[in-house]
């Protein structure tokens, strides 16, 4: 079962889906990235990529992220992870779904002219073997100058961006999370 485990909303039960595709990131995993990121999450504007059934995007909310838009293209996620944030009970105006791909998710976010402070992706593992999910990033410019992005892969999958700078790698058994931050200026 998954659940949130700290602030506002600790204690929360969010349903989950059983899909093929659908990979909730472990408890473990989410414990690191939120004890890692915990000083910066209050009032973020905050991306979940592969939003799933909300579990990344409503704990960064029960922290204190400002607003969460959630990407997500599958039908019957998207209705799990309404359901979760409706019985929650968060308020709309602090999250926005979008159903559909996530590079043209990403794309129509930066016509709107949308900037992150922290993005977290935890795409279909096989998707990293043929795509780049911080190329789009990069190409629509939607981190901030400060943000940081930071990409759930297995250990096992070798994983390198030219797009940012990988300042940190978090490994806990057969998976990692990897810190991204924009190049410097002038860099």
């Amino acid at each position: 079962m998954l659940r949130i485990y700290a602030g506002l909303y600790k204690g929360r039960k969010l349903k989950s889906v059983t899909h093929p595709e659908v990979r909730p990131t472990t408890a473990r995993l989410k414990n690191a990235f939120f004890d890692i990121v915990q000083t910066e999450i209050r009032e973020t504007i905050f991306l979940d990529g592969f939003g799933g059934t909300g579990n990344i995007g409503i704990e960064a909310l029960s922290r204190g992220a400002e607003y969460v838009v959630f990407i997500e293209q599958l039908n019957e996620t998207v209705n799990i992870l309404k359901h979760n944030l409706e019985k929650i009970g968060i308020p709309k105006e602090h999250y926005r779904i979008i159903k559909g791909d996530y590079n043209r998710s990403i794309i129509k976010l930066a016509k709107e002219g949308f900037k992150f402070d922290i993005i977290f992706l935890d795409p279909p593992y096989s998707l990293l073997d043929y795509a780049n999910p911080l190329r789009v990033i990069y190409k629509r410019d939607i981190i901030k100058d400060n943000g940081i992005i930071v990409l759930e892969r297995p250990v096992d999958l070798d994983f390198e961006s030219k797009y940012f700078e990988n300042y940190k790698t978090q490994t806990l058994g057969r998976k990692c999370l990897d810190f991204f931050r924009p190049f410097p200026k002038g860099a």
